[in-house]
């Protein structure tokens, strides 16, 4: 009897699955890691969680084998040959490239090119729109050389530090908990040979509690296990504290040390008392800024992900502690996002649910309105960047991931070829950082706020000597406000909207496309003279100039090249429409207008095509467009 060969389809509905269930198995692990930290699971738990995850891991391997060996092609399931598929067409159309790269390039530097600056300053200038213009947020920009004493009192000098160790031989360094992992994973693998039972207990239980190890407990745990440096095979140092910020000097006698910032909230902290000013002293307010930041990673990997220099968009919203209710909450309280609650993360289907902010608050899953009222925003405008809402979700800290002094903290993660990347942090920071700069300083950091019901009479110390107190009226109060605070990871959400948002043309698998949002494409028209002649070409340049002056970025292509070849082009730098000069243009003073996703085509009157792209560029649909103008048949090589 014949044996039945599963098909293509079947196969790759398999890898989804298999995905999916490495993808649980990951959060699993997490939550057992934070219930280990709390005492509420044990080690064993632990192990049996981190093998399963690699026999999953070992089992989406072999299916992903399988699948490329049955079809001929990659499956957009198999993460790495699609993520290099993204990076091959966004490198060679100059989106972003490596920085230096005629001397050899250095590893965690980019360098945007015109299409990647441009969707860059589009995606920016659209945040400032959606944050800063329609929430009345005061926009600072503030110097990224930092003096010392202002991140002292934010901590930065102190903790923001990795381990790290260096290679005896070269001095290449390396970060000592990556090694050690990737050292363990190893020998979990049957690398150089297999482990017995007892020698495997104790590798997942070592695994397991990695970012819990000290200084002097990884350092004799890379020893126990003869970690080499990766490359080279030699001896490592022990590990040490690396800090993160790269240390300059101010002046020229080179006395006062600064460093780059390594964020740009401490900015906006310090000036908190002008901005208090500046809005009347009122609270609340919301300052924002948009701007460079600066991480010496010990090892940046993962492209666009991890880097040394990268551009942040922060806002610091200031309130009373006793009074997080939001006046606007109600414009996003319908709003259903994927919530990864605690809850869910430490339940049995560890999956995100999508629910209701509003509802979220009143069950005291996100701790105020405040909070809620950002991660709705931030909804809304991940969204109309170009992120699936699918691969979008909200993600509550676990009790062991929170600092100290935060009442509540959300990332905002998407997930691409890399796994779930945190790309926004929305954190309810209470009053630590202005309190932390108030004290450093000796500056007051509090705001007044007037009694509601007019004055009161309260205790008021007069001698401290005697501790006497008396009776006196006052009209109001003083408190350091609460910070809540999302902060934007730019950087990494244009990589997760590149993968997003890339696609091939069916049937032709050569033909790749990104599918950009208008409000962010780099290009928003191309403009196509049909033919190379002078009374076309000079049409095209007519129009593109009517575009241009709307501040409509466009691109005239006046090759000999086919017409379908040209839209391939574009289609490629992700430019969502393209206007056609043709004979009948010469004739009616119409042209043609193309919808790059649906290829379709509607003829329109020059003098409209402003108005129209404008329009859609906003945010009009091309299917009302449809309904507007007559359907133009589309090139036959367009397909």
């Amino acid at each position: 009897m014949a044996t039945t060969l599963p098909d293509n389809a079947s196969l790759e509905q398999d890898l989804v699955v298999a995905q999916a269930a490495v993808t649980k198995q990951g959060d699993t692990v997490r939550s057992l890691k934070a219930s280990l930290k709390e005492k509420k699971a044990d080690k064993a738990q632990v192990e049996a969680a981190i093998e399963q995850l690699k026999n999953l891991k070992a089992s989406l391997d072999l299916k992903q084998k399988e699948f490329q060996s049955a079809s001929g092609k990659t499956s957009s399931t198999n993460r790495e040959a699609f993520r290099d598929a993204v990076k091959t067409v966004l490198e060679r159309r100059l989106f972003y490239i490596p920085s230096f790269e005629i001397y050899g390039s250095v590893a965690g530097f980019y360098d945007y090119g015109p299409p990647g600056c441009a969707l860059k300053q589009n995606f920016t200038q659209f945040w400032r729109q959606h944050f800063v213009l329609e929430e009345s947020m005061l926009e600072v920009e503030c110097p990224a050389v930092t003096p010392e004493v202002v991140l002292k009192a934010s901590g930065h000098v102190d903790r923001f530090t990795d381990l790290m160790v260096t290679d005896v031989v070269t001095g290449d360094c390396h970060r000592a908990d990556h090694l050690l992992e990737a050292a363990l994973q190893a020998l979990l693998d049957g690398k150089p040979k297999p482990l017995d039972t007892q020698e495997r207990q104790a590798v997942h239980h070592l695994l397991a509690t990695v970012e819990e190890l000290n200084v002097k407990q990884l350092g004799d745990a890379l020893e126990q296990y003869g970690v080499k440096a990766p490359e080279t095979n030699n001896d490592i140092s022990r590990p040490f504290p690396f800090n993160l910020m790269f240390k300059t000097s101010i002046g020229p006698r080179g006395d006062q040390v600064g460093y780059l910032r390594p964020e740009t909230a401490q900015g906006i902290f310090v000036n908190f008392r002008h901005l208090l000013y500046s809005n009347g002293g009122k609270l609340p307010f919301a300052a924002a800024q948009i701007g460079q930041s600066f991480r010496n990673e010990i090892s940046p990997r993962a492209g666009l992900l991890r880097v040394r220099e990268f551009t942040q968009a922060e806002i610091e919203h200031f309130c009373n502690p006793d009074a997080k209710d939001h006046p606007k909450f109600q414009s996003i309280a319908r709003e259903q996002p994927l919530l990864f609650s605690r809850a869910l993360q430490m339940s049995e289907e560890k999956q995100p649910q999508a629910m209701q902010l509003g509802d979220a608050v009143s069950q005291s899953i996100i701790a105020n309105q405040t909070l809620a009222y950002f991660i709705g925003r931030t909804y809304l405008f991940l969204l109309r960047v170009g992120i699936n809402p699918k691969r979008l979700r909200f993600r509550q800290h676990l009790a062991n991931e929170m600092a100290h002094y935060a009442e509540d903290c959300w990332d905002a993660e998407v997930e691409c070829s890399y796994g779930w990347v945190e790309c926004v942090g929305l954190a309810d920071r209470s009053a630590y950082d202005l309190r932390a700069h108030a004290t450093k300083s000796k500056t007051d950091m509090s705001a007044y706020e007037p009694f509601p019901d007019g004055s009161r009479m309260v205790d008021v110390l007069v001698a401290a000597v005697d501790k006497r107190e008396e009776k006196k009226k006052l009209t109001g109060r003083n408190f350091v406000p609460s910070v809540i605070e999302p902060s934007f990871g730019v950087g990494r959400i244009i990589y997760c909207m590149f993968e997003h948002c890339y696609a091939t043309r069916k049937g032709d698998e050569k033909r790749s496309l990104f599918h950009f949002k208008p409000i962010v494409a780099p290009v928003k028209a191309t403009v196509f003279p049909l033919f190379a002649q002078p009374t076309f070409i000079d049409q095209a340049q007519a129009v593109a100039a009517l575009l241009t002056a709307a501040g409509l970025s466009t691109i005239v292509d006046s090759t000999g090249a086919s017409i379908g070849k040209r839209y391939a082009r574009t289609d490629e730098i992700g430019v969502p429409f393209a206007v056609t000069v043709d004979h009948q243009t010469l004739e009616d003073s119409t042209v043609t207008v193309r919808d790059r996703d649906s290829t379709t085509q509607v003829r329109v009157p020059i003098a409209e095509v402003q108005a129209l792209l404008t329009e859609l560029v906003k945010g009009r649909t091309w299917e009302s467009m449809q309904q507007q103008y007559p359907t133009h048949a589309s090139a036959a090589d367009d397909n």
